[in-house]
């Protein structure tokens, strides 16, 4: 059955309507085509070149225009530069054309950071390069290219005959320059990235220092050369535990104690067979905040001929001390011989002259030996650390410093705590510490004055430490002293107690300290300024953390 006429109308009518429609989708399909030809160039390849060449292939497929273009910002040189073109008669990039920032349309575009449209160029005010007038521009729209909240570039399309951009097609060219824009940004962070890790593995590799770096896990993902070098392996060491690494079990056994989250030590000497001495650092880095382990690097220094100058300057300080030595010996002798035959012939005055001479003597020895002793300790040359009576030390010490005391009618007491655990420490250089605080103590306290020794034991940090105070009801230091107490050949003055000494006591006391990893400290109640003298006494402590035999 035929069907009437005004149903084949209908049909027809239907078919021109579905036209447009179908123009509308194939188009816009074409459009989502483009745009994911750039996120997926943008995505996939870090070469910055490739990305923009797929963006001007994209725009010339989504717009029937015949040239398009990107120019970057260069920032350093304030310029626009043309890096990419497609569909031009002239060269643009081989020389890349160059336009001043905020000069001619592009300068608009960069300001506004909102799409330009124009017409005919070729009597434009506002173009900046001549040589553009030959590619005989009709239409052209410039499009800001942004990322991260600036603009970076422009995209520009052309047409060599008159031609209106419609809103949807600048507004699809703007998704597009804005895809490229992040693309250039992503693209030089990658390239800054890149150029910072080669920088670094130059410097790892170059440097002296042998370094190791771990994972969280204790396992090495970084070893550099001058490692390599210094522990003489060819093994794979990468993705291998730091704790089985090949290296002598004396430096493993000591590394992995460093790595405990608990360890006290994580600065530490060796010595290798061949005599070489190495300072090893170990220091946890938290890479990520969520992880509850840090990751870790190693640093081997050889500080072999350190050691071997400090032994030099040991020696020569030595060799100089006996060669002072001798001939004070022979002076202090022969004016020792001298004062008895001569004690009843001498006049006060000559009497005076000789004790003069006589102390001046003594004093260079002690200053001698202070320099000696001072040398020796911050050397560490020779020190032995092993366990320390705490009471039985201080006992001696006391003892040996009564007569002294008795001199002055002074009293001296110890007050130590019970059951004080043993100290790892150097002994002789310990006693020699609490000697001189004792020393000084009875040196600027007057006639029936009163020193305290205590010890006893507290916390810090969660790290147990051993306090020794020597403490004094003397005149007290004045303030403005305090804080030179511990220099060398320093010495508080005051017409009521002149200075004795070499000057060097106290800071023998700072060595001693400082090389049981530990420090001194002074408390003295006195006012500000030092004519106010009052007898509030002095305090000194010696802090010395307990550390394991290990360390």
């Amino acid at each position: 059955m035929n069907g009437q006429p005004g149903d084949t109308d209908r049909l027809m009518h239907s078919e021109d309507a579905a036209e447009p429609i179908f123009e509308t989708l194939k188009r816009q399909t074409d459009q989502l085509l483009a745009i994911n030809n750039v996120i997926t160039a943008a995505a996939n390849s870090p070469d910055l070149n490739h990305t923009l060449s797929a963006a001007l292939e994209a725009v010339l497929k989504l717009v029937p225009l015949d040239a398009s273009g990107i120019s970057l910002i260069d920032y350093a040189a304030e310029e626009l530069v043309m890096y990419a073109q497609r569909g031009w008669r002239r060269d643009f990039t081989s020389e890349p054309m160059r336009v001043k920032l905020g000069e001619g349309i592009s300068g608009l575009v960069i300001r506004s950071g909102e799409p330009v449209i124009t017409g005919d160029l070729s009597d434009d005010p506002r173009l900046q390069v001549p040589a553009f007038i030959e590619e005989r521009v009709k239409a052209m729209a410039l499009l800001p290219m942004h990322a991260r909240g600036k603009v970076v570039g422009v995209l520009s399309v052309m047409s060599r005959r008159p031609y209106e951009f419609s809103s949807a097609e600048i507004g699809i060219l703007q998704v597009i320059a804005d895809q490229v824009g992040l693309a250039i940004d992503n693209a030089l962070l990658v390239d800054s990235v890149r150029a910072q890790q080669q920088r670094l593995e130059a410097i790892l590799h170059a440097t002296a220092d042998a370094i190791i770096a771990t994972d969280e896990r204790g396992t090495i993902n970084l070893i550099n050369h001058a490692a390599r070098r210094l522990f003489n392996t060819e093994a794979k060491l990468l993705g291998e535990p730091l704790c089985e690494a090949p290296f002598l079990p004396s430096i493993r056994e000591r590394l992995c104690a460093a790595l405990q989250p608990n360890a006290v030590e994580r600065t530490f000497e060796v010595t290798l067979p061949n005599q070489q001495c190495l300072l090893c650092e170990v220091a946890p880095i938290q890479v990520h905040k969520s992880s509850a382990l840090p990751s870790w690097v190693v640093v081997f220094r050889d500080i072999t001929h350190h050691k071997q100058a400090v032994q030099a300057r040991l020696n020569f300080i030595q060799t100089a001390a006996h060669e002072l030595r001798n001939p004070l010996g022979a002076v202090l002798s022969a004016l020792n011989m001298l004062s008895k035959p001569l004690e009843n012939r001498l006049n006060e005055s000559d009497k005076e002259l000789f004790d003069i001479a006589l102390r001046s003597v003594l004093r260079m020895q002690e200053l001698v030996d202070d320099l000696l002793n001072l040398e020796h300790i911050e050397s560490g040359i020779g020190m032995r650390f092993e366990p320390i009576n705490v009471f039985e030390m201080l006992a001696r010490c006391t003892n040996d410093m009564r007569p002294l005391l008795m001199n002055k009618q002074q009293q001296i007491t110890l007050e130590i705590a019970a059951d004080l655990p043993p100290l790892l420490g150097d002994e002789r250089w310990l006693s020699r510490a609490v000697i001189n605080l004792i020393s000084n103590a009875h040196k600027y306290t007057q006639e029936g004055g009163q020193i305290v020794i205590r010890a006893f034991q507290q916390v810090s940090d969660g790290k147990p430490e051993l306090i020794i105070q020597v403490q004094d009801n003397g005149p007290g230091i004045p303030r403005e002293a305090q804080r030179r107490l511990f220099d060398r050949f320093y010495r508080v003055r005051h017409a009521e107690h002149q200075a004795v000494g070499t000057g060097l006591g106290l800071a023998i006391v700072k060595s001693v300290a400082e090389q049981h990893k530990g420090r001194v400290t002074v408390y003295s109640e006195l006012p500000l300024f030092s004519t106010l003298w009052q007898n509030k006494g002095t305090t000194f402590s010696l802090i010395l953390p307990y550390r394991d035999q290990a360390d």
